[in-house]
């Protein structure tokens, strides 16, 4: 059959829909299909709700088999015939049925149970000598029933206690762990073996200092399972070195020269333990009390290398844990390296009364700063040399020909300030300026007229501040503003700039400056009264910051000056002396003077009306409440009247 050419069969699929009508041009139109409710009421309408049960009415139910069996088709006698439910809703029938007949059984139990008369319920009698047992017996079986439960309620708790117990090795196991976890993420571990070690070294920051620094993470077992588990339990445990146990700090401190230096040293330098904040693990707050001990040990090894290699002309002195030098003269600065290791406490109550805290803090975190400074330093002025058998070092100190470093350049890189060189600056420039802020405050204090002020700056370096001073009269800012001084604090001296620009250095003495600025504050006055004869419209005749006449003052120089009314006729003279005081002299007209002689020789009444001789003011007897307020009443008073 495979060379006979394939014939095309075409199949037509059965019409699912039933054909309503079909019109004159062919088109067929066919019945919609029913929808769920339609057919659902189709079927309901096939239910016969008035028949009975199926004893009653078999009769009636063969034809209604008969109706429904024609309407399945006949088939072959060889196949298995399917016999499907009489009609669509015989199940649902069936159930209400089965339903219906339970629930009547059901209250024909109750209705004999609840009512006597269908059947009473008597109790059947016994002998009563054969239930009777001995009492013995009853205890025996009683107290073997209650050894069983006994028994069987403790090894019930038995196994509760194992369970409970192995539940928390296993938290305490994850605890541990997720705890190893936060202090590897803080801190540099390794583990040695079976050992897990730390490094509280700055070696990985640029230090070179040669203590290890190395600390082991325990398990912490002192723990009783048993009992309650306390709230600041914590299950990793750190053991760090016997040397770096306890708190320490630098404590650097200027004090006035001690007549004896072998009592230094001796005095009580630690402070209190800092508080632990609240929520920190134990093992962090001892692991950064244990690296704030070593970079302290490791700062006061670094000042006393320097204290005895540095060759200065007043040597620096060691002594126990105690670095003495020599700022200023009569002065002494301290370092002092204080390491508590909490071990030794003293309940007793010391009979001396507390000093006052004479440390400088700044100065401690400036040694801070500086050692880490170093640390940077050390880690980033390493630079691989090119080619490898070069030496280490700067990259220029490697070159040769024009562009190599000469001996004194090569020195210079070389040459650095150590760490004990900048905190001698660096203390003083505090004690010259806190030095300097004191005599200001105390000549504020003393002396009420005239006011000096003083501003600091806000932004200052470790080896230079600057103060603004101004010195004015109460009641005449506006006018008196001429004494303007610029002080510039550095390391061993100051430099004073004047509102026009002249600079003069000044020493460390405190002397020098109290006596520059008691001149300048007589100064002032002056130069007030040369403002304020201006704004009353008297002339100025003559003025001198440095009078070379009268008598000599131990600070500084006499400032003088003289003016004359509107019309000439009265005269009025200063001369102010930082010691001597004010001094003021007033000049009338010949006219108005009556002890003058008369002379034969002056006949022209013209020479009457030159001023005559001068005559000093009671200065304290005047009213006001400064030198200004004075003179200005004074020059009110012989000012004519328009």
């Amino acid at each position: 059959m495979s060379g006979v050419p394939a014939v095309r069969v075409s199949i037509e699929s059965t019409c699912e829909k039933q054909v309503q009508e079909v019109a004159l041009d062919g088109t067929e139109t066919y019945v919609p299909p029913l929808s769920m409710s339609q057919n659902l009421a189709k079927l309901a309408q096939r239910i016969d709700f008035s028949q009975g049960s199926d004893s009653e009415e078999d009769g009636e139910g063969e034809p209604r088999d008969r109706e429904w069996g024609k309407q399945e088709p006949e088939e072959d006698e060889g196949t298995v015939k399917f016999q499907p439910s009489l009609w669509p809703w015989d199940s649902v029938r069936n159930n209400l049925r089965s339903a219906l007949t339970e629930m009547c059984v059901l209250y024909d139990v109750l209705s004999v149970v609840k009512e006597k008369k269908y059947m009473a319920l008597d109790p059947v009698s016994q002998d009563p000598t054969a239930g009777k047992t001995p009492q013995v017996f009853q205890l025996i079986s009683k107290k073997k029933s209650l050894a069983t439960a006994a028994q069987l309620l403790l090894k019930g708790a038995e196994k509760l206690n194992k369970s409970v117990a192995e539940n928390l090795e296993n938290r305490r196991q994850r605890d541990f762990n997720s705890e190893l976890l936060r202090l590897r993420s803080q801190w540099k571990l390794r583990k040695v073996g079976d050992k897990i070690l730390g490094d509280l070294s700055y070696r990985s920051a640029g230090s070179l200092f040669p203590h290890h620094g190395t600390f082991e993470v325990i398990k912490n077992t002192d723990i009783d399972l048993d009992k309650k588990i306390p709230e600041d339990y914590c299950p990793l445990d750190v053991q760090i070195p016997s040397d770096l146990e306890g708190s320490a700090y630098i404590k650097v401190s200027i004090q006035k020269q001690a007549p004896d230096i072998g009592d230094l040293g001796t005095v009580n330098l630690f402070r209190r333990q800092p508080k632990t904040k609240a929520g920190s693990q134990s093992w962090h707050v001892k692991l950064e009390a244990a690296q704030n001990v070593l970079l302290c040990k490791e700062i006061f090894a670094q000042l006393s290398r320097e204290a005895v290699q540095i060759k200065s002309q007043i040597p620096h002195i060691v002594v126990k844990n105690q670095i003495i030098s020599q700022p200023f003269p009569g002065l002494q600065l301290s370092i002092s390296l204080c390491h508590s290791t909490g071990e030794k406490k003293n309940n007793r109550a010391s009979p001396e009364k507390p000093k006052p805290d004479d440390h400088l803090y700044v100065l401690e975190h400036n040694l801070h700063q500086m050692m880490r400074e170093f640390h940077k330093q050390q880690l980033s002025s390493v630079v691989m040399p090119r080619p490898a058998s070069a030496p280490f070092g700067h990259k220029r100190m490697r070159l040769a020909g024009p562009m190599a470093y000469d001996k004194a350049e090569i020195s210079s890189l070389q040459q650095s300030e150590g760490l004990l060189e900048k905190i001698i600056k660096q203390a003083k420039h505090i004690f010259l300026r806190s030095r300097t802020a004191r005599t200001i405050d105390s000549l504020a204090s003393r002396i009420e007229d005239p006011q000096i002020q003083a501003h600091w700056s806000n932004i200052n370096d470790v080896y230079e501040s600057s103060v603004k001073v101004l010195i004015t009269s109460q009641g005449y800012e506006q006018i008196c503003k001429s004494i303007q001084l610029q002080l510039n604090i550095g390391v061993e001296q100051i430099r004073v700039v004047h509102r026009d620009g002249r600079v003069i250095t000044l020493s460390h003495q405190e002397q020098e400056l109290q006596d520059f600025l008691l001149s300048q504050m007589s100064q002032h006055q002056v130069h007030a009264v040369q403002q304020l004869a201006k704004v009353m419209g008297w002339h100025v005749l003559s003025f001198s910051n440095h009078v070379g006449l009268g008598p000599v003052e131990s600070i500084g120089n006499a400032s003088a000056v003289t003016v004359a009314s509107p019309n000439g006729e009265f005269a009025i003279s200063v001369r102010n002396g930082p010691e001597s005081g004010c001094k003021v002299l007033v000049q009338f007209p010949r006219s108005q003077t009556k002890e003058l002689p008369k002379s034969d020789a002056i006949q022209d009444a013209k020479w009457s009306h030159l001023r005559g001789p001068y005559k000093e003011v009671h200065w304290s007897k005047m009213e006001g409440r400064n030198f200004v307020y004075k003179m200005e009443l004074l020059m009110a008073a012989l000012t004519p009247c328009p």
